[in-house]
């Protein structure tokens, strides 16, 4: 049984929750004297080391050109490194540097900081729940992409 002021209820508490974190994350990455913007590519990185152009700004949700002007600047800092690929030499694969590595680490801590303070009180089992009906909820968005 669909309840409507529920289901609005429950779409703007995580539409919320998703702008909340975000201005949390963002503060915290400031204090480390990095944007957003290359946090997000760092942390991509460090869990995907080696991705190429496209495949980054796919997984980051943004265009090819505002993706080569953020690493343009982070190469320029040693954050990152463009790399040719073996069969297509215009192709680029990106690589996190020591110095960028060490940044994503630092960017890690922070990101497990910040889940340990906003999921405090929460018990495991709430937390079992909520994953799994969030979860639902991605199924059922990714069925009606796939039908259109």
């Amino acid at each position: 049984m669909t309840d409507p002021v529920t289901d609005r209820d429950l779409f703007d508490a995580l539409a919320s929750v998703n702008r909340k974190l975000r201005v949390l994350f963002d503060a915290r990455v400031k204090e480390t004297g990095l944007t957003l913007s290359r946090a997000r590519v760092l942390f991509t990185l460090l869990r995907r080391d080696g991705l190429n152009q496209r495949e980054l700004a796919e997984d980051l949700g943004i265009e090819t050109p505002t993706i080569v002007r953020l690493l343009d600047g982070m190469e320029s800092q040693d954050f990152v490194e463009r790399r040719p690929e073996a069969t297509d030499r215009r192709a680029k694969r990106i690589h996190l540097t020591n110095h960028g590595r060490r940044s994503a680490e630092e960017i890690e801590e922070l990101a497990r900081q910040i889940r340990v303070e906003v999921m405090e009180g929460i018990e495991p089992a709430e937390k079992k729940v909520a994953l799994k009906v969030i979860n639902k909820i991605v199924d059922n968005m990714l069925q009606r992409i796939g039908k259109e």
